[in-house]
């Protein structure tokens, strides 16, 4: 509607610009459509990159489409439990066909080992599932308590994404873990796909030599080197991470999108704007025509005018004030407050409720900030200013309370991201932990897992940093995700890896040897993760757009960090397969 309205009255002399929480709202709405289509080129490269990895297009297929229907289970017991998909929670499918399409390939990795050592298909498929049915289990857990914990968090849309992708992890464990190897049981690939996998295989064993060389003790050294010199780098930039919105305009969509280039138009010629601060100052019924508390409230008016993030304010005693100035022929000098009643309720007679001035009995008052922007320093100066004034004012006739308004929101959201980031954090490792114990029964691979995940959560830190990106509402629950899904790498490796040490192999051979059948998956699931989710950069919407730079590079990292970090870790940790 407002391109109709553009081209229809526009002219070159004549300019038209929209703000508004309705323009906002359309343009997100019109940016979440553009959610299909990188659904479409996220299954694409999925496809792609399992088929390299697969070499059948039988074998290629089963992920994926256990995945699309994990995904499809997803958005129909929703609406069973009466959620829907608001802009944020329509992100969780990406992340749930993600996470289908990594427990898939394992299962489709470790029945290609089984077909090179001559099984059948369905032998293989049961040896898979056999194999994989715990560790599985315990992997897809990972990922749902990562999302749980973000339960902690009191703001609504966050509970409602970790509800939604906790839901979507339970369909992934019912396709992924039982679905595939029971298909997969029905396929018979033949001799030539044994061949296939053992050309590909001998192909990618001079890669997988090199990364198992890490668990030599001079390469593990100067790896767990590099990586303490990166994490006390990361630390120390982390501090610099700031709460909120660090640039301006609607933090939903891009800086140069329509209707932030209308807003800093709007802004920057008028006293007004879109972003809004209300304190609401609660009194005694009738207190607007007692010159005690409005004068009270206009001192707090003028403090707040002030600060410097603040363009203007508006308030009742403003407003009566210019009143009583209207009724004595406009002279300036009685734009004051009454003292005297009758001459007060006279000044504030004519205000209606529907300005938003005052109530039905005048007992609350709101005082409407306009701010020059929202950015987290500008919302904590204001925030500071009123509870410092509120905290020296406050009485029995009246109070100061924040707030509403679109910034009034921003500034609670703020107050409860900060009181929460490093709580999620640590449930979340919390909760891996015991998984990890629980399955492995040692602290040792539970030491060697745990560790590459906390220098990608700091290093994650530090790129928020430097791409201006603050922690708020849409960026907090990456890193439980994060790490939740990240652990995955090192789960699967590590129940690998115990098989072959009980075996006898040595730690550099038994890491060769897992690298070639849970490598592949890791490796590939690590690209597809990536690669999908990265999409999501060149989205109009710009928290999509964050969300989408730090979850690509922390499912980077983590699988660097698990085919690199781990075995060296796993070299001083597990000296002997006796560790296990």
């Amino acid at each position: 509607m407002h391109r109709d309205i553009r081209d229809k009255f526009q002219t070159p002399g004549f300019t038209i610009h929209i703000a508004g929480f309705a323009k906002v709202i359309g343009d997100v709405a019109d940016g979440a459509l553009g959610v299909v289509a990188f659904f479409a080129v996220a299954f694409l490269i999925s496809a792609v990159l399992v088929y390299y990895f697969t070499h059948s297009v039988r074998m290629m297929l089963l992920p994926l489409l256990c995945s699309l229907i994990a995904v499809v289970w997803n958005m129909g017991l929703l609406t069973v439990f009466g959620f829907g998909l608001d802009p944020m929670s329509i992100l969780v499918p990406f992340l749930v066909f993600a996470i289908g399409v990594s427990h898939g390939v394992q299962k489709i990795n470790v029945i290609g080992e089984g077909i090179m050592e001559g099984m059948d298909g369905f032998t293989a498929a049961k040896n898979a599932f056999r194999k994989l049915v715990l560790t599985g289990a315990v992997a897809a857990l990972a990922d749902v308590f990562g999302f749980l914990t973000i339960l902690l968090i009191d703001i609504r849309i966050i509970q409602e994404v970790a509800i939604t992708a906790s839901i979507g992890v339970g369909c992934v464990i019912l396709t992924n873990i039982f679905l595939i190897p029971l298909l997969a049981s029905f396929m018979h690939p033949g001799e030539g796909y044994k061949a296939k996998l053992e050309r590909a295989t001998a192909a990618r064993e001079p890669v997988w030599r090199f990364f198992a060389s890490f668990t030599q003790p001079r390469r593990a050294i100067v790896a767990i080197v590099i990586s303490v010199a990166l994490g006390g780098f990361a630390y120390a930039q982390s501090h610099k991470v700031r709460i909120g919105d660090v640039l301006a305009g609607v933090p939903e969509l891009r800086p140069d999108s329509r209707y932030n280039r209308d807003d800093a138009l709007i802004t920057s010629h008028f006293s007004i704007g879109t972003d809004i601060i209300q304190t609401i100052v609660e009194t005694v019924p009738n207190g607007c025509i007692q010159y005690d508390i409005m004068d009270m409230i206009d001192r707090f008016q003028w403090e707040i005018a002030n600060v410097p993030a603040v363009r203007s304010t508006l308030s009742m005693p403003q407003a009566a004030k210019l009143t009583n100035a209207g009724y004595n022929e406009g002279n300036l000098k009685w734009r004051v407050l009454p003292r005297n009643p009758q001459t007060l309720v006279q000044a504030t007679q004519g205000v209606e409720t529907v300005t938003g001035l005052l109530n039905r009995d005048c007992s609350v008052m709101p005082v409407v900030i306009f701010m020059a922007d929202h950015k987290d320093e500008s919302i904590a100066g204001v925030v500071k200013a009123v509870k410092a004034f509120a905290a020296a004012n406050d009485s029995e006739r009246y109070t100061f309370k924040l707030a509403t308004g679109n910034v009034g929101v921003m500034a609670a959201t703020n107050e409860v991201v900060a009181e929460n980031e490093f709580r999620i954090l640590l449930w979340v490792y919390a909760a891996i932990i015991v998984l990890c114990l629980a399955l492995f029964r040692s602290w040792r691979p539970t030491v060697a897992i745990i560790l590459p995940l906390i220098l990608v959560s700091m290093l994650c830190y530090m790129l928020m940093v430097w791409f201006d990106i603050g922690l708020k509402v849409s960026t907090l629950p990456v890193a439980a995700l994060g790490v939740g899904i990240g652990v995955d790498y090192g789960i699967y490796i590590f129940a690998r890896l115990k098989a072959l040490l009980a075996q006898g192999m040595s730690l550099e051979e038994g890491f060769f040897h897992t690298l070639q059948v849970s490598g592949n998956a890791v490796v590939m699931t690590g690209l597809t993760l990536t690669i999908g989710v990265g999409t999501w950069i060149f989205s109009a919407l710009q928290f999509q757009a964050d969300m989408g730079l730090l979850l690509a590079f922390m499912f980077m990292a983590n699988m660097l960090g698990a085919i690199i970090l781990l075995p060296a870790l796993a070299r001083f940790v597990m000296p002997d397969k006796k560790a296990l």
